[in-house]
């Protein structure tokens, strides 16, 4: 879980950069292929009321990013839910119980180990809304 939210911070940095140097070439006017590469610097330009202050754009990008990564996210729980409802089926058709308690807390330590407390929290919502109604 720590890689994959440093895959995914590193991804936003370089995601970030990238917009920057495409701003920098359009507000310039001097944009050639290849021209804005993550390791030049923006040239420096007076704002015009037809362009956005550079914070708000960065905001506005970091938004647009953090809706698709939740997408994402909800995609991946429905997907969670769905197999965890296959774990459940099998286990009552095999004579076993639906909940398996043992895991439930394999999985709580989990969460709480890579994202602390709030990773419990986050943890038991996930195994209520994959546990379904008992």
């Amino acid at each position: 879980m720590v890689v994959l939210l440093e895959h995914i911070t590193s991804d936003f940095r370089q995601a970030l950069r990238a917009d920057k140097a495409r701003s920098a070439c359009r507000l310039s006017g001097s944009c050639r292929s290849g021209a804005a590469t993550s390791h030049q610097e923006p040239r420096m330009t007076t704002a015009t009321p037809h362009t956005e202050p550079e914070p708000a754009r960065t905001i506005d990008d970091a938004r647009e990013r953090i809706d698709a990564l939740d997408d994402r996210i909800i995609g991946l729980v429905q997907e969670r839910m769905a197999v965890s409802a296959v774990v459940q089926q099998t286990r009552i058709a095999s004579g076993g119980r639906r909940v398996s308690l043992s895991r439930e807390m394999e999985i709580l330590g989990r969460y709480r180990d890579a994202l602390g407390k709030p990773g419990t929290a986050l943890a038991m919502t996930l195994l209520e809304l994959c546990r379904g109604r008992i």
